[in-house]
């Protein structure tokens, strides 16, 4: 079969040898296609339409009943992370060994796409898309912050009462040893954002990606579960899965509007003394909606890849910038160091049992894993999208190894430059800044500090830009039935509600509520995870029976 190929939900046949599954669902089949002026719709009943309407239901009772919503998320948010810290734990372990061993089985061999596929993208702009999609705006969020929050925990101690550790230090804490609270800092920074995060997205990806180039399923989360319930999949069963994926996505991007239109405002506030308040924030979603807007109308090479690999160049410019400018040997040193203690730390830090940092585990990596797993639907399917063409092993080390790699860089370069003004120069500035305002109250130590915030805040504008067209994309492609080639209408309905449901919650105060309803998604998604695992295997042991 040759590229030009492609069946009728736009996705191009298999390449080659691949065992595809036989199936008397129809692509669209359960689609409603209407007209409305010169604009088409073609969306999946009843998907689109339960989603849609769900979201406007939790949106009117976060808005209608701020105190109750507050009251009844803000419990299931710590109790969720409490008592079951242990399960997000233990299947984010799942996830990192069985990414690891596909790398050194024989199913790495197997190509995405089919025998003779090729790849749909150079490597650099791959690499740009996983970034900008996955955790771009994390990294200039939390790339400062984290670092100095645990290495502020570790240096002050153990705290107890009652015999209950009231502190929030990681494992034993390094009360007094500055040195040693900087090292164990940076590792629970990093077991935060390298093997495991990406773990949890690199499943997701290659199961849709297996799924739908090679089996010749529609691209939607639904189709890697055919190995488990087979033609049921195309009805109630696959609804659920469809819907709730709908939902994580689009409340995880209406949350980060929200969230990180406050760091913008706060660089912007430090840069032209603009007004921190809501109007600014208000002002800010509607901008970066209205590029978001621009960016899906011209579609995903002109679109996404074009804005990613923007501003991958200028955040890999910032940070040798940083690298340069800032305390360079010590930046280094902290990078190798920080290696080591990430790589060392790791068992004790993932230990899902008989654990007496409670605050750290249940507060920070149990928060960290559901949010992960919230958001692997759609950085997943994204990550499926551009990756047609690679083979099962290239397609893990690029999407679990070299991603934490680079992670690690950043926060040895961000985070280390911050560690070192505090413990070297005596600079206490970052670490009694808000959480939004540390990485400018870091660049503000560093030459041409204004130039370099201005930088920043671009990046954390354009990686939200960013995320939300690729989002769009993303919930349009599962409310569109697995069609990727849905009518453009759609894509701008969904991006301007993303848009609408942030500035609704940010004016109306519902943002935490929506925050504590992404954490809830959090708990049937690793479920949802941990069965993907199983039917990757067996789609991978078809493909090597194909071959």
């Amino acid at each position: 079969m040759t590229d030009e190929t492609t069946d009728p939900q736009g996705i191009p046949e298999p390449e080659g040898t691949t065992q595809t599954i036989e199936t008397d669902y129809e692509i669209g089949q359960d689609n409603v296609t209407a007209s409305i002026g010169p604009f088409g719709l073609d969306f999946h009943n009843p998907v689109f339409v339960i989603s849609g309407l769900s979201v406007v239901v939790f949106v009117f009772f976060a808005l209608a009943l701020p105190d109750v919503a507050e009251s009844a998320f803000g419990t299931l948010r710590p109790w969720l992370t409490s008592n079951f810290a242990w399960f997000f734990l233990s299947a984010g372990n799942i996830f990192v060994l069985f990414c690891l061993f596909l790398i050194v089985s024989p199913y790495g061999s197997v190509r995405l796409g089919g025998s003779e596929a090729t790849p749909d993208y150079s490597y650099a702009g791959w690499f740009a898309m996983l970034f900008a999609a996955g955790m771009g705006i994390g990294l200039m969020f939390y790339g400062v912050a984290e670092p100095m929050s645990h290495f502020s925990a570790s240096l002050g101690g153990i705290t107890e009462e009652a015999g209950q550790r009231t502190d929030w230090a990681p494992l034993g804490a390094a009360a007094g040893d500055p040195e040693a609270a900087l090292r164990l800092g940076m590792a629970a920074t990093l077991y935060h954002w390298g093997l495991h995060p990406w773990a949890m997205y690199a499943v997701v990806a290659l199961a849709l990606a297996l799924f739908s180039y090679n089996k010749r399923l529609p691209l939607t989360i639904r189709s890697a579960f055919y190995p488990i319930f087979g033609e049921k999949v195309w009805g109630w069963w696959g609804h659920v899965i469809d819907t709730l994926a709908v939902f994580a996505t689009l409340f995880g991007l209406a949350t980060s509007l929200g969230f990180g239109a406050t760091q913008a405002n706060a660089g912007l506030n430090m840069l032209f003394g603009i007004p921190v308040d809501t109007t600014t924030e208000v002002l800010l979603i509607t901008a970066i909606t209205a590029v978001a807007l621009v960016s899906v109308v011209r579609g995903l090479d002109g679109g996404v890849k074009v804005l990613s690999e923007v501003n991958m160049g200028l955040a890999f410019l910032l940070l040798l910038f940083i690298l340069i400018a800032g305390p360079t040997w010590a930046i280094l040193s902290i990078f190798g160091s920080s290696i080591t203690a990430y790589l060392g730390d790791l068992p004790a830090l993932s230990m899902p049992f008989g654990r007496e940092d409670s605050n750290y585990m249940h507060g920070w990596t149990a928060f960290y894993w559901a949010w992960w797993i919230s958001w692997s639907p759609f950085v997943g399917m994204f990550i499926a999208r551009v990756s047609r063409g690679r083979t099962v092993r290239e397609f893990i080390v690029c999407v679990l190894l070299i991603p934490s790699f680079v992670c690690i860089l950043w926060f040895s370069v961000f985070g280390g430059t911050a560690l070192t003004q505090f413990t070297e120069q005596g600079i206490t500035a970052v670490s009694e800044a808000p959480l939004e305002l540390k990485l400018f109250e870091m660049l503000k130590e560093l030459p041409l500090s204004w130039f370099t915030s201005l930088i920043g805040i671009v990046l954390v504008i354009v990686f939200f830009v960013t995320s939300s067209d690729s989002g769009s994309l993303v919930i349009d492609t599962i409310t569109a039935g697995g069609k990727i080639d849905a009518p453009m209408p759609q894509r701008v309905f969904w991006c301007c509600f993303e848009g609408a449901v942030a500035i609704a919650l940010l004016v109306g105060g519902g943002l935490a509520s929506l925050q504590a309803m992404v954490i809830s998604t959090g708990l049937p998604f690793a479920i949802v995870l941990l069965l993907m695992c199983w039917a990757v295997v067996k789609g991978l042991a078809a493909e090597r029976r194909a071959l």
